[in-house]
């Protein structure tokens, strides 16, 4: 995709009503924004549309994976397995399909958006006079993020990514004066080095599968075996047990779930406490903030606000889409041909960051919606689900607790892979009928509503209330008239 410097060519045809609103002396909107507080949350007429949009559209996406996470024992939630949704017939095509269209895409998109939004606040408090506090609200926000997390990888799901979006949010604040180029960049040097791990942990593992043949042949011919050869016998085995655990390993995995909610609790304590004291040069950081940087770039170049001609958005999906399907589509087949097997699981690892290149493909068919103005009800209504992202998120993970950790109905672990995608569906549906109605009375979410007390440390208006407030919430810019 070709780099735009956000100055000419596709620039020129930029429209201001896709753009957040910053008023001049000479607006005839200055003295309301004189009026207005500095240090406030986002005016709806300062959001962007389409950016809310395709944050709606990661917040459904994402779901498509997660499902598996809430009603599948762990191993399932990347591996077809028989006793975890199932290893073959219509399980196995709907791995296929999810890994091809889903898979770190919708987690790409979102934490791309999550960039963006990052970016637009310290930006817009710079705008406003309020550059001197900007680190403090930005901080501040990372913070209280960051508690929510906690609570919700430990309370709710152990799947959050609430934790480390909070994480990597705290380096973005130095890095939000870099040119557009430069985040893209080190965006692109991040998958350098996300690709060199990759590569270096194949190579590991293949040391690890030639080492444990010579132990199993050494067993086989009635060796003793040394007390190195044990710990490579143990070693490899601790590594099959991530792919495919014993019987046992899923019982217990099951009966915690459906145990009561405080078993649970202590259950999922440990592993998220591991998943938590990563270090931050670890690759799953990484994964993060190649998008976050990449959504400040592209909010930069304007490329999120749909600044640019109708082609550049068309060549933007078709590039998207031609180089990170077919990849993915590549490595995915191999895989399944060859049942899963533990080494054939290189080409995927090989190939992540160029399958998510697909997302890129997403994000522009949305924006090219956007700016038409086509299938208006549908991007009005993912740009609703957008702004309340945090509260949809989880509210996602109460309404999958309450069905499958739920003992009087015994879902968890219990539904095929494929069957899975109907709670999905009934998820969807509420989230999309709620938002729309909830921001049609109220400004924010309510955990948005909360967040953004917590950070100004002042509660914020909540309900409109005025007819003409209404109409302006409902016209975000760069919404289709």
């Amino acid at each position: 995709m070709p780099i735009p410097d956000g100055s000419s060519g596709p620039a020129a045809n930029l429209s201001r009503a896709t753009l957040p609103s910053f008023p001049t002396v000479t607006d005839a909107s200055a003295l309301e924004l004189a009026d207005a507080p500095v240090l406030a949350p986002v005016r709806a007429d300062e959001r962007i549309f389409g950016l809310d949009a395709v944050r709606g559209f990661a917040l459904l996406g994402i779901l498509l994976m997660n499902i598996c996470g809430f009603g599948l024992a762990y191993p399932g939630y990347f591996i077809p397995l028989s006793g975890a949704g199932g290893a073959a017939g219509r399980n196995v095509f709907t791995w296929c399909l999810m890994t091809v269209l889903a898979d770190g895409k919708m987690r790409a998109i979102f934490s791309l958006s999550f960039g963006a939004s990052v970016y637009l606040l310290v930006d817009r408090l710079s705008r406003k006079g309020a550059a001197a506090e900007a680190a403090d609200i930005h901080y501040r926000r990372m913070l209280w993020l960051m508690l929510f997390g906690l609570i919700h990888a430990y309370l709710i799901w152990d799947g959050d990514i609430l934790f480390y979006y909070a994480m990597v949010g705290l380096l973005l604040y130095p890095l939000r004066k870099l040119s557009a180029k430069t985040l893209l960049i080190a965006a692109g040097f991040l998958v350098l080095v996300s690709a060199g791990d990759s590569a270096y942990q194949i190579f590991h593992w293949k040391q690890q599968q030639r080492a444990f043949a010579e132990v199993q042949a050494d067993e086989k011919a009635g060796k003793k075996l040394t007390a190195e050869q044990e710990n490579i016998k143990r070693a490899w085995q601790d590594t099959k047990n991530i792919y495919f655990p014993p019987a046992e390993d899923l019982k217990k995995d099951t009966e915690a779930h459906l145990g009561g909610y405080f078993k649970l609790v202590a259950f999922r304590a440990s592993r998220v406490y591991q998943l938590h004291r990563s270090p931050l040069y670890a690759p799953m950081w990484a994964d993060f903030l190649i998008m976050m940087l990449s959504g400040m770039a592209l909010l930069k170049l304007g490329v999120l606000s749909g600044s640019y001609s109708y082609r550049f958005y068309v060549w933007m999906a078709l590039l998207g889409f031609a180089i990170g399907i077919p990849a993915q589509t590549a490595a995915t087949w191999w895989t399944a041909t060859h049942h899963f097997a533990m080494d054939s699981w290189t080409p995927s690892d090989m190939t992540y960051q160029i399958g998510r290149f697909t997302a890129f493909g997403y994000i522009a068919v949305i924006l090219l919606l956007v700016k038409s103005g086509a299938l208006q009800p549908v991007t009005r209504t993912l740009a609703k689900v957008g702004q309340m992202a945090f509260s949809n998120y989880i509210l996602t993970s109460l309404l999958c607790s309450m069905i499958f950790n739920n003992p009087a109905l015994g879902f968890y672990n219990k539904l095929q892979r494929y069957q899975l995608y109907g709670i999905v569906l009934l998820v969807w549906v509420v989230i999309l009928a709620v938002s729309p109605l909830w921001l049609r009375h109220f400004r924010f979410g309510p955990l948005e509503w909360l967040w953004r007390s917590l950070t100004y440390w002042k509660k914020q208006p909540l309900r409109i209330t005025s007819r003409t407030e209404r109409i302006k919430t409902s016209q975000p810019a760069g919404a289709p008239a």
